[in-house]
């Protein structure tokens, strides 16, 4: 890697980033520029997916660096995932090849199961919904089989580590006990108010990479529920608690650096996403400073297992039979 970013190995030995660029929510102009601006910065992981509807913007920016020459492609970690319509076995290549095709890219680094549940696959429509306003779904999902098509990628040399996002304990285990190759990581949404620690220790013990989703709680996803599903939503203020403030202030750090650092320091990747060039540069700003163990234990006992982004926003998801959230304590 050519940026001072620690990195995290992945059990097939290659090197993870441990923060990375979020790219959800971002789309066109806004995400050209601030990817534009990620890269400045130092940035070289970078988080998508075909469900973002981003691919395109992205791939575009970092062709632009490679061909003048700016980064090599072994330099960045790239980061995309199956979508819920192609969570069925023929949907494995297919959307993958996809998703090469709008990054202009030979090859992923790390290519996850985006959700452990399908909708029906239907050409312009990420969401399909039925006449009665529901998700249409498609119950038929085979973890074994998916993971079977997974497999093949890495085979093929079109992603060099594959994963999950959004599984339960339950679902990661069937995959473990039926795999050739191990999923190297597991995207999960992580902050102080949902720490997942049974999951966690799953992934620990099984030499999984955890990376933290909305780690700093998604403050700007009130403002995309609104937008784009009419749904008013009351968010945590996470960067608001006293205990991050104070924490933050004892080690003249903002309150998202001081969260950043728990994550990391935790052994957990991180993928926050910014449009704020200002942002973007403190968020990997983090590594010239330790939490000490009061920090920590301050830290940890603000988990209320409270989910922030559970899909629920989609009417009727919750029927799928591998919709994971339903160990939900607090929403």
């Amino acid at each position: 890697m050519t940026s001072k970013i620690p990195s995290f190995t992945l059990n097939n030995g290659r090197e993870m980033p441990s923060i990375g660029y979020g790219t959800w929510q971002a789309k066109d102009e806004e995400l050209e520029k601030a990817l534009e601006a990620a890269l400045e910065a130092g940035y070289r992981h970078i988080d998508t997916a075909y469900i973002y509807e981003n691919e395109k913007v992205i791939g575009k920016v970092l062709k632009r660096w490679i061909d003048e020459g700016r980064v090599k492609r072994e330099d960045i970690f790239l980061v995309t995932k199956l979508p819920p319509g192609g969570v069925h076995p023929e949907g494995v290549s297919k959307y993958l090849n996809r998703s090469l095709e709008n990054l202009q890219m030979d090859y992923v680094d790390l290519y996850l199961i985006h959700a452990p549940f399908a909708f029906k696959d239907v050409d312009g429509q990420p969401v399909p919904i039925k006449p009665d306003g529901t998700i249409d779904l498609d119950t038929s999902t085979d973890h074994v089989a998916i993971w079977k098509e997974m497999e093949k990628q890495m085979d093929s040399g079109k992603t060099k580590a594959i994963g999950l996002s959004n599984f339960n304990k339950t679902q990661i285990e069937r995959v473990l006990k039926n795999c050739k190759i191990r999923p190297s990581a597991l995207q999960i949404e992580l902050h102080p108010y949902l720490q997942q620690n049974e999951l966690v220790d799953v992934c620990k013990q099984n030499n999984i990479i955890v990376t933290a989703y909305s780690p700093l709680g998604s403050p700007g996803l009130a403002a995309f529920m609104e937008t784009n599903f009419g749904r008013k939503i009351n968010l945590p203020d996470i960067l608001g608690n006293p205990t991050i403030k104070a924490i933050a202030k004892k080690h003249s750090k903002t309150e998202a650096q001081a969260v950043l650092r728990f994550l990391v320091q935790s052994g957990f990747v991180a993928i926050p996403k910014s449009t704020n060039p200002v942002r973007l540069k403190q968020n990997l700003d983090i590594f010239d400073f330790e939490l000490d163990e009061e920090d920590i234990k301050q830290l940890k006992v603000l988990d209320e297992g409270i989910r922030i982004c559970d899909w629920k926003v989609v009417k009727g998801i919750e029927n799928h039979p591998e919709y994971p959230f339903k160990d939900v304590i607090k929403e």
